[in-house]
């Protein structure tokens, strides 16, 4: 699926991060949370799940999804575009929380070979080369498409396409060999019901294409891992079938395909039953399976109630991928609500992602977390200046080791009235103190803590939220705090 608009929302800022005590009146950036001792990006895995992810703080950070996933043998990515490069707040959170970098779009052929036979690889490097700095492994997306095609292929005579198909791909794959752990070869070559989609490639070489396209690949580049990904294949179906059908077939006549990806744009609360076992189905045939593209729609705007949802859907689709030993990894398609493609393709729909638009970790995040092994600890305690308006807090301890922890607060405004600002106050217990805090500006009187917006995250829209994080230090024992205050302006 994937098209270009994006609608990135640009966060002007880019907070610089502030190690040692607590900044008494500043906001300070959150530190980075993985660790890259011993991280291999070579590729040489299949799943590329060896890579944890960017560089690291400390020993004392909690884990990101990066390394929960490698810790099973598996990668959690994120999808990317150029145009989001430049946002210092989106690239803290991309470089360090994944493990693993799809390029959303630049590397499909209306920006690869806009003119038959010229081949720019200028944006889609810059994200390879971002994802190598940060240790991450990389997926290529796509080689053959019907959508986001330069004009001009059209136009090749039935003659001559096949020939410019595979020259497209040497080129494209050759380019990046040893710099990719996949390739999507084909995206998106059938119908609803199973029949092949009548793309130029179909109705000018014939069902051959595809088999031709990961020959090519294969002679390009013979140990990257080779995929066919399409979308409403996560459960067993009429389409699923034709898919299964089609590797089925490969593998018995040699053709060389490593694995399936499951795109998996998915709607609230209809996660299909069957997704388990078809990801197992496609295991059994021998290759391994990713979840290459995850979102998880919903009606605007969220609720408690569709976040509680969303999150069991998020947690469902990772246990059916922990589920099958084949199935290597997963990329959600960008992961914050505020580049999400959702909204500019179904009018009313989104917040499809596990971060929101202010960089905030979701319920969904933390379904993700949990599932993957994290061992959060949640606690919330409210206090709202008046029923249906004001704001909640909710104090989270997303980690805690022998002396420290790292926690976070969810700011939610309960109105539908945009909110200009917010303070949330709690009272640390004997033995415990602040440290670093990033996403608002604390200060403190004795073992009472205030924490206040930043410039750019106190105006929260109707059941808006955001969040802020800190890491603290303890000495005894570790309790949530009795209450946790929120109130406006």
């Amino acid at each position: 699926m994937s098209p270009t608009s994006r609608r990135p929302r640009l966060y002007a800022a880019a907070v610089a991060a502030v190690a040692g005590a607590l900044a008494v009146g500043m906001a300070v950036a959150a530190p980075s949370n993985a660790d890259s001792s011993g991280a291999d990006s070579s590729g040489a895995d299949s799943s590329g799940a060896d890579s944890s992810g960017a560089d690291s703080s400390g020993a004392d950070a909690a884990p990101t999804l990066g390394q929960l996933a490698a810790a099973k043998g598996r990668y959690f990515g994120s999808a990317t575009d150029n145009p989001t490069l430049t946002n210092v707040p989106y690239t803290d959170v991309l470089g360090s929380e994944f493990n693993q970098i799809t390029v959303g779009n630049t590397q499909k052929w209306q920006y690869i070979e806009p003119s038959r036979g010229q081949f720019d690889y200028t944006q889609a490097d810059q994200i390879v080369a971002f994802a190598q700095a940060h240790n991450q492994t990389v997926r290529g997306h796509t080689l053959v498409w019907h959508n986001q095609l330069a004009g001009w292929v059209n136009d090749v005579p039935a003659g001559e396409l096949l020939g410019v198909m595979r020259n497209h791909i040497t080129n494209v794959a050759g380019h990046y060999k040893g710099k990719l752990v996949h390739w999507d070869v084909v995206n998106e070559a059938f119908e609803e019901n199973g029949a092949r989609r009548q793309s130029v490639f179909q109705q000018k070489i014939g069902d051959s294409y595809i088999a031709e396209a990961f020959k090519a690949a294969r002679a390009a580049d013979p140990n990257v891992k080779l995929y066919y990904n399409d979308y409403n294949i996560e459960g067993i179906g009429a389409k699923s079938d034709a898919v299964y059908d089609m590797v089925k077939s490969f593998k018995q006549q040699g053709i060389p395909i490593d694995g399936v990806g499951m795109q998996a744009h998915l709607i609230l609360g209809q996660v299909p039953s069957t997704m388990r076992q078809n990801i197992q189905r496609f295991a059994d045939l021998g290759v391994d399976v990713a979840i290459t593209e995850l979102d998880i729609r919903m009606q605007v705007p969220r609720d408690a109630t569709k976040d509680a949802q969303q999150a069991n859907d998020y947690r469902t689709v990772v246990n059916a991928c922990l589920a099958v030993s084949r199935c290597v990894g997963i990329t959600v398609w960008d992961f914050s609500d505020g580049y999400s493609w959702i909204p500019s393709v179904f009018p009313g729909e989104g917040a499809a992602l596990i971060y929101d638009e202010n960089f905030g970790k979701k319920p969904s995040y933390w379904a993700v977390y949990e599932a993957l092994g994290g061992t959060p600890t949640t606690t919330t305690t409210t206090t709202t200046t008046g029923g249906t308006t004001g704001c909640t807090a909710t104090y989270k301890v997303t980690g805690q080791w022998n002396g420290g922890f790292q926690g976070e607060v969810t700011v939610r405004n309960n109105s539908s009235s945009t909110i200009s600002g917010w303070t949330v106050k709690w009272t640390l217990v004997a033995g415990q103190s602040l440290g670093n805090v990033w996403n608002g500006v604390a200060t403190t009187s004795g073992r009472d803590v205030s924490v206040r917006n930043a410039s750019y995250n106190g105006s929260l829209g109707g059941n808006g939220s955001t969040s802020f994080g800190f890491v603290g230090s303890w000495t005894g024992s570790n309790p949530v705090p009795a209450n946790v205050t929120c109130t406006v302006g």
